[in-house]
């Protein structure tokens, strides 16, 4: 809305024309993002623990965690509108493409807090039933994709990552591909988020590098030198990056351990929505399982778990996630944490070296 304003008076004022600019829309994204997160944050818990938000720990998870018991969630709120404010402020809200990720986004993000609310009022950890809550983002993921693909006249075929030649056409079936591709995305990070600032950190970092895809799908010259489809408005989607990475720092100033918040399925639903649409947006699905390598590895831990014991009866892991695996084997939890950051920043610069690779 404000940047509207301001593109429509910069014709008048020749200052005003630095607003034209993504690059600098994203910088005041960010920075305004961030501030949001940070100074309304306390003010966020202190309203979440006198609605008793709290919690509840799986009794069969580490015993460690029973200290936990009663940290306020729901957090992801927190990061919601963080992200709102600098969207309405700085980013171009008649864009499409814009549309379709905040759809996205905060349609998931409404699934996770029905499931946060039923787990915080039953005291529980069960909260919406399975196929429900998939059934649900499926159909928020198809409708979004669908019009973007019949309307909007996004690419439906798909690249692979280090192979320039491969470019497979799906046709309509895109639709269902890129739909998996958004709640699979979704759902790995719920399940990676189980440690104080394990997941918001990829998930930032992720952020980061689809932002960096996002500008170069979005800019006619740079997408045909680097060998990329062209997604006109693409580039738009860059402030709307900028304000997921400060929000989640911002958020991260709460969540590092000992975490003060918790962001619950509201928050790890709605930013892994986010990841999953931008880079269907910007024609990578099938890099985000190496940029994702993190929250892919806590997925396929459950499922191979969940197969196993289904299969044998035995468990391949103490427990799953698998981060949950390493703690039972006596690993600090700072230590798991910071080494999936780790393996998160150097998996980002794996995923931008094909960029050139293509």
């Amino acid at each position: 809305m404000f940047y509207q304003f301001l593109y429509e008076n910069s014709h008048h004022m020749g200052v005003l024309n630095v607003f034209r600019y993504i690059t600098f829309r994203t910088f005041l994204s960010f920075f305004t993002a961030f501030v949001v997160c940070w100074l309304t944050g306390p003010y966020f818990i202190k309203h979440l623990v006198k609605r008793h938000f709290g919690q509840s720990i799986r009794d069969d998870g580490p015993q460690t965690h029973k200290k936990k018991q009663g940290t306020p969630t729901m957090g992801g709120g927190l990061i919601l509108f963080g992200v709102l404010i600098p969207t309405f402020l700085w980013v171009d809200i008649t864009n499409a493409l814009v549309w379709a990720v905040l759809l996205v986004m905060f349609g998931f993000g409404l699934i996770g807090y029905w499931d946060d609310w039923l787990k915080v009022s039953k005291k529980n950890t069960k909260g919406v039933k399975g196929g429900v809550r998939l059934l649900a983002e499926f159909l928020i993921s198809a409708a979004v994709i669908g019009y973007l693909v019949y309307f909007h006249h996004i690419p439906t075929s798909v690249a692979a990552p280090f192979f320039k030649q491969f470019n497979l056409e799906l046709g309509w079936f895109y639709v269902v591909f890129a739909s998996l591709v958004v709640v699979g995305c979704a759902n790995a990070v719920n399940l990676t988020d189980g440690l104080d600032g394990l997941a918001i950190v990829p998930v930032i970092i992720c952020a980061a590098t689809l932002m960096l895809f996002s500008y170069v799908a979005g800019n006619i010259r740079a997408a045909e030198y680097l060998a990329m489809p062209y997604i006109p408005g693409a580039g738009e989607l860059c402030p709307l990056a900028g304000a997921v990475m400060a929000a989640g720092i911002g958020f991260l100033w709460y969540n590092t351990y000992p975490a003060q918040v918790f962001m619950g399925d509201v928050g790890s639903l709605s930013l892994g929505g986010f990841l999953g649409i931008v880079a269907v947006i910007s024609q990578n699905e099938l890099l985000l399982v190496v940029l994702g390598g993190v929250f892919v590895v806590e997925a396929l831990s459950v499922i191979t778990q969940v197969i196993s014991f289904k299969l044998t009866g035995r468990r391949v892991f103490k427990m799953a996630p698998i981060h949950h695996h390493f703690e039972l084997k006596g690993l600090d939890e700072t230590k798991i944490i910071v080494r999936f950051w780790i393996i998160s920043i150097l998996l980002a610069a794996l995923s931008l070296a094909t960029l050139k690779l293509r």
